[in-house]
């Protein structure tokens, strides 16, 4: 084997790997919230993946610092939640879920999104 194809096959080795790596190796961040969770909504919603427990009544308070115009709305279409995010103001829900299951929440373009997951 001539040092070319050696070269190429060890840069098409590392290509794959950095491949499986970008979109299956990455895992999402899960909180485990309580009765209470605060949202940072700046580039995305920071945290995106929450747990709750089924039946739990949980305040999730978001914080937009992000000036971008498609976090001004937070929409959570299970819980029917439509709300207005002023920029640099905590606004606060309150949801409690009977049903077991993954529900999600995302902008005004469906450009940013999270979850939440009811066990």
């Amino acid at each position: 084997m001539t040092l070319d194809k050696l070269l190429l096959s060890i840069g098409g080795g590392f290509l794959v790997v950095f491949i499986y790596w970008f979109f299956f190796g990455k895992k999402e961040e899960v909180l485990e919230a309580g009765d209470r969770v605060d949202i940072i909504v700046d580039g995305g919603y920071k945290p995106s993946v929450i747990k709750i427990k089924k039946n739990q009544k949980t305040k999730i308070s978001l914080l937009r610092k992000d000036e971008n115009s498609c976090l001004e709305e937070f929409i959570f279409p299970d819980f029917k939640i439509k709300k207005y995010l002023p920029l640099n103001e905590k606004v606060e829900i309150e949801i409690t879920s009977t049903k077991v299951g993954m529900f999600k929440f995302h902008c005004g373009m469906n450009m940013f999104n999270g979850k939440v997951i009811v066990e």
